[in-house]
């Protein structure tokens, strides 16, 4: 009989099941404490008129795990002295979108050599969300793989979801049975249209294809997740963090019934993907918060130990410690100043 199906499949690998991996590095009481504190947070930031100033900001992606934690030990520590105007939680992205071909993160490539060693990609970044929590630092990531999120999900405090996956229905359902807030970045050619489909999709009941925590095929049935938000991030056609950008999609969101709830990603378009010049999109950002807009509730900034980026592949001893593989970033000393500019900015708010 002629073979009509895996003809282009070359191995099959076995992954652990979720409940295997979750009992082997289990969230802590303390943990799962902190994270339920956390998304509560977080979500006041977003959908109440607490204000407060979301801050995510981290590495474009984390490939070294000891600079990563290095990153989150200063972060933590910068995080309790603004927690009083600013919540800061630290990108921590494992998964990366490829718009043709590249390194596609840590878990589906943790030894950044092409043998893509998955099962030590999920115990990795479970690992290191743990050791990011213990500082008492909220995390954020971007969900990518609808599969990924029962290995990690129950560490994370607050997701995206990017501009090339809003569009998809999958997402949108994945998104619907998701226990934390989660922002919705508009199209790659800057459409806000489809973010705020993508926010009403996912706060209905859905009924979708995954798989359940012992890693059989399930269909999988949601109640839908009321925590979701539209995340501006510039498109082809430039940037959209600009008062009438904002003054368009809050009209947007109205129209839609929706929350009148806005973050800022400074990096892509909307910096022209020049990292640099991140800071002058969130100094915009807070302008309009002090001029009075009350529906800019945060911003996100790709950051890391040092500046810039370099090339990959390339081997591995020769990679230079906190710098990304991936997107450029601001380095830390840059960041830390932003963080206390935000914090002076917000004062009039709290006066």
């Amino acid at each position: 009989m002629q073979r009509t199906s895996d003809i282009n499949i070359i191995e099959t690998r076995a992954l652990p099941s979720p409940a295997a991996l979750l009992a082997e590095l289990p969230k802590t009481e303390t943990q799962a404490d902190f994270v339920t504190r956390a998304r509560h947070e977080i979500n006041q930031l977003i959908f109440t008129a607490d204000k407060r100033f979301l801050f995510v900001v981290g590495p474009c992606s984390i490939h070294d795990l000891d600079a990563g934690r290095e990153y989150a030990r200063r972060l933590a520590a910068l995080a309790r002295q603004v927690a009083d105007r600013v919540t800061i939680a630290m990108r921590v992205y494992f998964e990366k979108p490829r718009t043709t071909v590249g390194w596609k993160g840590l878990i589906m490539d943790p030894h950044l050599d092409g043998s893509h060693d998955i099962a030590a990609g999920l115990r990795l970044a479970r690992a290191f969300l743990r050791d990011v929590l213990d500082l008492g630092l909220p995390t954020a990531t971007e969900l990518l793989d609808p599969i990924t999120p029962q290995y990690i999900a129950d560490l994370v405090c607050w997701s995206a979801i990017g501009a090339r996956t809003t569009e998809s229905q999958t997402h949108r359902q994945m998104a619907s049975g998701l226990s934390m807030p989660l922002g919705f970045k508009n199209g790659t050619d800057g459409s806000i249209g489809s973010a705020i489909n993508a926010i009403r999709a996912a706060a209905q009941p859905q009924t979708f294809l995954g798989i359940n925590v012992e890693g059989a095929a399930s269909a999988l049935v949601t109640r839908g997740n009321p925590h979701c938000h539209i995340v501006l991030r510039g498109g082809s056609a430039g940037p959209n963090y600009a008062p009438e950008h904002i003054a368009r999609t809050e009209q947007l969101l109205a129209k839609a019934g929706l929350p009148k709830s806005i973050l800022v990603d400074c990096s892509h378009d909307n910096s022209a993907k020049q990292p640099e010049r991140q800071p002058e999109v969130l100094r915009a950002v807070l302008a309009q918060i002090v001029a009075g807009n009350t529906s800019l509730m945060g911003a996100m900034i790709e950051s890391n130990l040092a500046a810039g980026n370099q090339p990959f592949p390339q081997p591995k001893d020769q990679l230079r410690y906190g710098v990304s593989i991936t997107d450029g970033c601001i380095d830390w000393s840059a960041t830390e100043a932003l963080v206390h500019e935000i914090h002076a900015a917000l004062a009039p708010r709290f006066a």
